[in-house]
């Protein structure tokens, strides 16, 4: 009761102070208009010349409805599309017959042979040729600013789409505008109904083309939804695609829609299974990818998107778009013989962008192999069943890099293989690293840890020329002799740490050509170490203390104090400036050249005994032929005034050849080597 008698003592209040003043003065303010406005007292009571106006105006009102009524709306066509076709540079035009119903709380409109040419590049195909669209909008809806539609019908709509090499798209009524990369937003549609719908796709950029067959049917039943099927080609291969959806009459704003799109072609498979999160915005939608192939770099011919050469592959894991944001994110599979995990992200808008955060829990080094050009073959379990081989048979790979897909577009990478599967180099860890804009790709790190000793460097790719130009900078610190040179009878012929470097640049489309065209130097130190002494002596060509330590299997080692090869590299032919290995029984030098072009190499190397010996053969050692397979051999002219023994030592001096597989950066000068080191800078 108590509570009452204070909600009516505020109520009273509540009329005393603010409804009943501001009621006063509305009522005055009607009675001010009452006395005073002309136009209220005409209304209230007219008079003749009132009466008349008003009753011309209904009637004008009334012919106007009429009008609109039994107009024929056929009238009409030719203005529009006369106006279209200037407003867009194209043929535009109806060539049926135009029915619209405005009276209604569903206005509809009929369009009756609809066409659309081409822009002046591709006039010979229309873009769009439609026999009927009936459309129909709720005006209630309207009104309030929003478009819905119960019905959207269209029979036998022919779409002729072409992308040109110049990246122009004939479907693109305001070329000018830029294109920011969004979905398509469409209003909310009740019912669409597509009847014997074609659609033609020509990219000629990437070499695709597709022919597909389009149809929506409402109601019930299996074939009621939405699907799109086509057939064609992808730069010469077989190309197909299927998208299908659930009917549009059960669709709300607030449910996601429902959808499954698979395509096959370029060697790749892709499959996406998820849903619109806002029916009618086509550029949001979640789903899940799955996608496998032969090389990730053939999905640039499907997607725009440049990758690099890898073995085959099979990934699966999260697809997001949201406008001009695409993200493939907590993805997990095998690439060749490595599992590879990660996110990549797209930015469509504008230029395209991509940036990408790779990992591999244990990696083949082969399968790294196979991203600078080399092949790799999988067995079906994913394993590697041959060792990588360089495109053409070459050591260094010849495969060309696409300059034209790196100018497309911007990115980064980072990758990090935690661990790394044996292998003959003994890398045990990898870490890359690469930014790429305006089509130049600088690669910074370039990282792999060693079980002892680590490569370090960086590289920069000019891709903004037909020919790329490219500038590399590697280091080698630490890295160990024997893990270079094998094991012989459980004793490694040599060891010590091998310190080195490569600095080279110049023009090429591949690796190999880079290489054959390349100027810098190449350079390789050994501060210290130690070598089998039979090899040693053999360094001399000394008969009487190698040969027979070599045939007593004589195990001892002799002290290597320093070595040194530093070669000038001038059009992909390195020269030996300085080549010296200086133990503590023979001190060897030598001299020749590495054409990195042909890949072969011709050194010559002449050893001087530092103690007096029984017998001596004077004859050099020399390294010819290929870089895969040199040959070792001595010098048989030098051997003739010598007793004619040529052949004597053909290749037991195999181990020296591998020391010129590395490259020398001219580290920290050494007190055994500080002289030659500082030479080979």
């Amino acid at each position: 009761m108590a509570k009452m008698l204070k909600w009516n003592e505020l109520w009273s209040d509540l009329r005393r102070r603010g409804i009943d003043p501001a009621v006063a003065r509305a009522r005055s303010f009607h009675d001010w208009v009452r006395r005073n406005d002309p136009v209220y007292a005409a209304v209230r009571r007219p008079g003749r010349a009132e009466a008349w106006a008003g009753g011309v105006g209904l009637f004008l009102i009334g012919l106007v409805v009429l009008a609109l009524i039994l107009f024929d709306w056929n009238m009409v066509r030719g203005p529009i599309g006369r106006w279209a076709s200037a407003a867009y540079d194209r043929d535009i035009a109806l060539q049926g017959d135009l029915d619209v119903h405005l009276f209604s709380w569903t206005p509809s409109a009929v369009v009756r042979g609809l066409k659309i040419g081409g822009p002046e590049w591709a006039r010979d195909r229309d873009t769009a040729d439609v026999d009927e669209i009936r459309a129909s909008v709720r005006l209630r809806k309207l009104f309030a600013g929003q478009i819905e539609m119960p019905l959207l019908s269209f029979t036998r709509p022919q779409l002729v789409l072409i992308t040109d090499k110049d990246g122009r798209n004939s479907w693109d009524l305001n070329p000018e505008k830029p294109d920011t990369g969004e979905g398509m937003k469409l209003p909310v549609i009740q019912q669409l109904v597509i009847t014997d719908g074609s659609l033609v796709f020509d990219e000629r950029r990437r070499g695709l083309k597709l022919e597909a067959t389009v149809d929506a049917r409402e109601g019930q039943g299996d074939d009621a939804g939405f699907v799109l099927d086509g057939e064609g080609e992808v730069n010469g291969s077989p190309l197909t695609l299927r998208v299908r959806g659930g009917p549009f009459i059960n669709i709300r704003r607030d449910r996601p829609y429902d959808f499954e799109a698979s395509v096959s072609g370029a060697g790749s498979s892709l499959t996406a299974k998820g849903a619109v999160t806002r029916p009618f915005d086509l550029g949001r939608f979640d789903a899940t990818l799955s996608l496998q192939g032969r090389d990730l770099s053939d999905l640039y011919l499907l997607t725009g998107v440049a990758l690099p050469n890898t073995p085959p592959y099979r990934l699966k894991g999260a697809l997001k778009r949201n406008e001009n944001i695409w993200t493939f994110s907590d993805f997990d599979g095998r690439v060749g013989a490595s599992d590879l995990s990660g996110d990549v992200r797209v930015d469509a808008a504008k230029r395209l962008r991509v940036d990408a955060e790779l990992t591999s829990r244990r990696l083949d080094i082969d399968d790294l192999a196979a991203v600078l050009g080399a092949r790799t073959v999988t067995n079906a379990a994913g394993s590697n069943t041959e060792a990588p081989v360089a495109v053409g048979g070459k050591l260094l790979p010849d495969a060309p890099l696409q300059t034209e897909r790196l100018r497309a577009m911007d990115g980064s990478l980072s990758y990090r293989a935690v661990a790394v599967k044996a292998n003959d180099l003994d890398v045990r860890a990898v870490n890359l690293g690469a930014e790429l804009k305006d089509g130049v790709l600088d690669l910074d790190p370039v990282s792999f840890n060693f079980n002892r000793g680590e490569l370090n460097g960086t590289a920069r790719i000019n891709a903004t020329r037909d020919i790329p130009y490219s500038v590399v900078d590697f280091r080698l610190a630490g890295y160990p002799l024997e893990s270079i040179i094998p094991a012989r009878d459980g004793t490694a012929p040599l060891t010590g740490r091998a310190l080195g470097r490569a600095r080279l640049e110049g023009p090429g489309a591949s690796i190999h050509d880079f290489a054959a065209a390349s100027k810098g130097s190449l350079s390789l130190v050994v501060p210290d170490g130690q070598m089998r002494s039979a090899f040693a002596e053999l360094l001399g060509i000394n008969a009487s203390a190698g040969l027979l330590k070599l045939l007593r299997g004589d195990q001892s080692t002799a002290q290597i104090r320093c070595a040194v090869a530093d070669f000038d590299v001038r059009g992909g032919a390195a020269t030996a400036k300085t080549l010296v290995i200086d133990t503590d029984v023979v001190l060897a030098q030598g001299t020749g050249t590495i054409d990195l072009g042909a890949e072969t190499l011709d050194l010559r190397v002449d050893g001087e005994s530092k103690k007096p010996r029984l017998l001596r053969v004077w004859a050099p050692i020399t390294v010819k032929g290929a870089l895969t397979a040199p040959q070792v051999g001595v010098d048989v002219r030098a051997l003739v005034g010598q007793g004619g023994v040529a052949g004597l030592l053909s290749a037991v001096v195999a181990p020296v050849t591998a020391l010129f597989a590395f490259v020398d950066p001219g580290l920290a000068e050494d007190a055994n080597c500080g002289r030659l080191i500082a030479g080979a800078r």
